[in-house]
């Protein structure tokens, strides 16, 4: 079977959606409420049953503006909630919000009388065993209710992670910056050991910050936000005043070469592996450019409808409930994850797939397949570099491809020059 995929867009997620940067890219996508957690080793309560259908979660994945007193709600139809957490994240201190599960295990819901934070954003990491002892594993989040007339940034990448040497730390407003100077003097990143990082506005709610080029491994930045009482437009003023922070991990750059059908993986300039890859067929060719990887994915279902891919009948030319190590590179659906149904001789001959990079794997992903060997080895932020691909350069838009920006071409999109 052929992994396909057309192109399309997606947002920056403040820890993981990303919305509204439609750049025109081909690739795989992601159900992003489906990734695996804790290294279960597949999703969805039985055959043709997906997480969704296993695990329901109120509000729905991706919901905003909900009320500080609105439904929460995880349910199962039938086995067992084995473990459910409610969490604000891209906060100072995540905080997890009160619960219980009812007596059946079929329901979780907060302690009575909690509410939530208003201008928050919250992750439900919920388990469940269906009466055979199988695990579905469900991730969603969604985003409360903004006050009238108020602005806030949501961030990548969260709070005290440690990230590859390429992360560039990115801000989503949830409206638009009408005085990007005021609100980009804002906000102040810093590194220790100290390095120049330089903002650049990609419209008017969207700014990333970078140094020159990538950290050095060990490297600690910080992100002020103190937007509280700063007008970003007329009569809308910020409300978030918080420091936030991460740690840069070792260097890992991969090089695709597309015409060769190998990936290069280099820890710290060493040359670790040479890997057999699938690129994008002719018709769908993969992006050239420097890519960062901003989400990992035990497992994920890939559907070609949600990215133009439709027979006569609308549905989508193919949707794989199973794929496994999927690592976005962009916003627009570009992965590199792990292929079990291409034939082995396909892997470092043949070009394939509708834009993603793929390696080796199994059904159900195994450790020791190059896809899973390539998983346990990354972070996000590590660098993917692809070269000798029939297609344009990645957009600097399109996920974290600001790398693909020389650094005074950069410095020029600050409202600070």
């Amino acid at each position: 079977m052929k992994h396909v995929l057309k192109r399309a867009g997606l947002g920056i997620a403040a820890a993981a959606a990303w919305t509204g940067l439609v750049a025109g890219a081909a690739g795989c996508t992601a159900d992003g409420g489906l990734g695996d957690l804790g290294g279960l080793g597949g999703l969805g309560g039985g055959k043709g049953r997906s997480a969704e259908d296993t695990i329901r979660v109120t509000p729905e994945d991706g919901a905003e503006r909900v009320a500080p007193d609105g439904r929460v709600e995880v349910r199962v139809p039938s086995g067992r909630l084995e473990r459910v957490t409610v969490t604000r994240i891209e906060d100072e201190r995540p905080t997890r919000v009160p619960g219980t599960l009812s007596d059946d295990g079929l329901r979780w819901r907060p302690a009575p009388g909690t509410r939530l934070a208003l201008a928050a954003k919250y992750r439900v990491d919920a388990v469940a065993l269906d009466g055979h002892g199988r695990r579905s594993a469900r991730r969603t989040t969604f985003t409360t209710l903004v006050p009238e007339h108020r602005f806030i940034a949501y961030f990548a990448p969260e709070n005290r992670a440690t990230v590859g040497t390429g992360m560039i730390v990115s801000l989503r407003f949830n409206r638009p910056v009408r005085d990007r100077a005021a609100v980009e003097r804002a906000v102040r990143v810093t590194a220790d050991p100290p390095v120049e990082v330089a903002g650049h506005w990609f419209g008017t709610e969207r700014l990333d910050f970078r140094p020159e080029r990538y950290w050095n491994p060990g490297t600690r930045v910080t992100v002020d936000l103190r937007l509280r009482d700063v007008e970003a437009a007329p009569g809308v003023y910020g409300i978030q005043q918080k420091t936030v922070g991460f740690t840069v991990g070792r260097s890992q750059v991969s090089l695709v070469d597309a015409e060769a059908h190998t990936m290069e993986v280099r820890r710290d300039g060493v040359l670790l592996a040479t890997l057999p890859i699938t690129a994008g067929a002719p018709k769908t060719t993969t992006y050239n450019g420097k890519m960062v990887v901003s989400e990992l994915y035990d497992v994920t279902r890939m559907n070609g409808a949600t990215v133009g891919f439709k027979d006569a009948k609308g549905k989508g030319e193919y949707d794989i409930k199973d794929v496994p190590h999927a690592m976005r590179l962009t916003t627009s659906g570009t992965f590199l994850h792990g292929n079990y149904w291409a034939p082995r001789s396909t892997f470092g001959s043949a070009n394939v797939s509708h834009g993603c990079v793929g390696l080796r794997d199994v059904k159900g992903g195994s450790p020791e397949s190059p896809a899973g060997w390539f998983f346990d080895r990354t972070l996000v932020g590590d660098v993917v570099e692809v070269v000798n691909s029939r297609d344009r350069k990645v957009a600097p838009d399109n996920g974290l491809g600001g790398w693909n920006m020389g650094w005074k071409e950069w410095k020029a999109g600050s409202a600070l020059r």
